[in-house]
């Protein structure tokens, strides 16, 4: 990487392994059930979800509320999972498809869906749409890293945080990728991007320091 801070941070934190989810419904309820728990909660959570079949859209519309509640869904999103389902299931919306559009495009086509914020929807596009220029500054974690590279004194709000990562277009997934590992390299807590964003297990959090609201 040619800015000094990331050569740093590569330096320092060794490089970040590529984080992968299969575009589709299973991805981006993955990414909602990560949002606001611990890492073992979503870890947990998920790994129950999938054991009952519920990372399959069809079969989550038929799970009642003591199903879901016993799985660890919150109210709210079963109101979201559910609201998923049924765009997919209907035709209505397909995460899939969202690959060839422009990176504001896809992320205006995600969060217009119930429950689903920039942040999941930038997630959602750097780790299943293998957008190279994604920089979701909501994350308080990646903003920390920020100050931590940057070696600032207070950490960046987010208008703060996008001026100061925009010399790194048009790679700013990889720039993200990097910091959360210097994160999780000095702090010692799994974030999302550094522990296990891919294959079966769920996306780590670093609880709501990755997790803004809305989901």
């Amino acid at each position: 990487m040619a800015h000094p801070a990331l050569a740093a941070a590569l330096a320092e934190a060794g490089a970040p392994e590529p984080r992968i989810l299969e575009p589709g419904f299973a991805a981006l309820l993955k990414i909602m059930v990560g949002q606001q728990v611990s890492t073992a909660s979503a870890a947990a959570i998920w790994r129950r979800l999938v054991a009952a079949g519920g990372d399959d859209a069809e079969r989550l519309l038929g799970f009642d509320d003591a199903t879901l509640g016993g799985i660890g869904f919150s109210r709210a999103k079963m109101r979201y999972g559910r609201a998923l389902a049924v765009a997919v299931t209907t035709g209505a919306f397909d995460p899939a498809g969202l690959g060839g559009l422009p990176g504001d495009e896809a992320s205006a086509r995600l969060t217009a869906l119930p429950g689903i914020g920039t942040w999941t929807a930038e997630i959602y596009r750097m780790f299943a749409l293998a957008d190279p220029d994604v920089f979701p500054v909501g994350d308080l974690a990646l903003r920390e890293g920020v100050r931590m590279a940057l070696g600032l004194a207070d950490r960046p709000d987010p208008a703060l945080a996008a001026a100061l990562t925009a010399p790194w277009r048009p790679e700013r997934s990889a720039a993200a990728l990097l910091l959360w590992r210097l994160y999780r390299h000095r702090r010692g807590t799994a974030v999302l991007g550094a522990d296990g964003a891919s294959g079966n297990g769920a996306p780590d959090t670093a609880a709501a320091v990755a997790a803004p609201t809305p989901v």
